[in-house]
């Protein structure tokens, strides 16, 4: 008998770190491998960014940090969202914490009781439905395809809602689908939400600066049902911040209360360091962040012409985020040299070993129809991977 919780032995590894891993355990054989798999920009944090973080330690912030994040820090978020979303916060309704999958998993934990559900629309990232696993909840899931480009209607969403429900999770920009909500969009889910007032709306945003359409809308404008909405945001992709891990949560005092709670008994306070350069990330504008997102519409532009060319790839043109996910149904059930793909999962397997391209396979994403492949790799890296995975696939038959 395994001395593992239950607990764990039911949680599933993230598919973008295992896709990730087999990728590095490739390379480290000398094969050149190129990484589709993780949201990373391959960018360098901005300068400005990082001399703030040098001066942080120049200056001693080396001591624990208030668990909700420093006061100068909060009031920079909350600034941010009145300059750039209109939307209107104190200091006391921001959490900081260890990236936007903390923020994400202190908000379920905090909200969801063990067999309450959450709603969740498909495709989704691939920690939504393992946090409720978590905290002992129900994933209640929205089923989307590429044809309504992955996005809910109001019906859908009213269809899916029980006495028993008491979350909706979603992303916009999403991730994997790059699908952006539109103004009349979110609207059109707020009026429903409005009728139901035990739902709570968990609203990731973290890729709200990559979008090729218009501004940024969030579900938060809607003050009907603000008061039920969780904002999840951060550094990471934006200013290509990854590894810095700082993220937060956006809500009510009360919310933010309970978040402060759960995280002081888990990590206490963000790093130090990290949280003086985010002090100067949201102080520094946006002139670094808007040259990151032109270059990743103009890898968008090329990776959507190459998998446009490529025979059995159905795909649409995302608008946001930096990722792809193309339905690769017409290769299931294919073989090349007796390997037969049943599967999305069997597809990326083949694609990693037989092509050298590292995608993610859509079942860990509620979609086992298509695969994810990011385009956040320099345009030469991603040109390069198009011609690989369009000859692995001519091999399939």
């Amino acid at each position: 008998m395994s001395a593992l919780s239950t607990r764990i032995q039911n949680l599933s590894e993230s598919a973008t770190i295992k896709m990730a891993k087999l990728g590095r355990e490739l390379a480290a054989k000398g094969v050149d491998v190129i990484s589709l798999s993780f949201g990373e920009p391959d960018f360098h944090t901005p300068e400005h960014i990082k001399e703030a973080a040098k001066q942080a330690m120049d200056k001693n912030f080396t001591y624990y940090t208030p668990v909700a994040g420093y006061p100068d820090l909060r009031k920079a978020v909350v600034t941010k969202l009145k300059n750039e979303n209109n939307l209107d916060y104190d200091a006391t309704d921001i959490v900081v914490s260890t990236g936007a999958k903390q923020a994400i998993a202190n908000a379920v934990l905090c909200l969801v009781n063990p067999g309450e559900e959450v709603i969740i629309p498909t495709p989704y990232w691939v920690s939504y439905s393992e946090v409720v696993k978590l905290a002992e909840g129900k994933s209640v899931f929205i089923n989307t395809t590429v044809d309504t480009n992955f996005k809910i209607t109001p019906e859908q969403l009213e269809a899916a809602i029980t006495p028993q429900t008491k979350l909706f999770m979603f992303s916009s920009p999403c991730n994997p689908t790059g699908s952006v909500y539109s103004k009349d969009e979110l609207e059109g889910l707020a009026k429903v939400f409005e009728k139901y007032p035990q739902v709570y709306i968990l609203s990731d945003e973290i890729y709200e600066h990559i979008n090729f359409v218009d501004k940024h809308e969030s579900i938060a404008q809607f003050d009907y049902i603000k008061d039920r909405v969780v904002i999840i945001n951060g550094w990471s992709k934006a200013f290509a911040m990854t590894g810095w891990r700082i993220g937060y949560t956006a809500s009510t005092k009360e919310l933010a209360a309970a978040f402060d709670k759960m995280q002081g008994q888990v990590t206490s306070g963000t790093c130090s360091i990290t949280q003086r350069a985010g002090v100067a990330a949201y102080e520094g504008g946006l002139e670094s962040v808007l040259e990151m997102r032109a270059a990743f519409k103009k890898r968008r532009d090329i990776v959507y012409k190459l998998l446009s060319e490529i025979d059995g790839i159905k795909v649409n043109l995302p608008d946001g985020a930096f990722y792809f996910f193309p339905n690769v149904t017409s290769f299931f059930g294919k073989s090349y040299e007796g390997r037969v793909i049943n599967d999305s999962d069997d597809l990326s397997l083949y694609l990693l070993e037989e092509g050298h391209v590292a995608t993610v396979g859509g079942d860990s994403f509620g979609d086992p129809s298509s695969i994810r492949l990011s385009y956040a790799a320099a345009e030469d890296k991603l040109i390069e991977a198009m011609r690989r995975l369009k000859e692995a696939l001519g091999k399939l038959a």
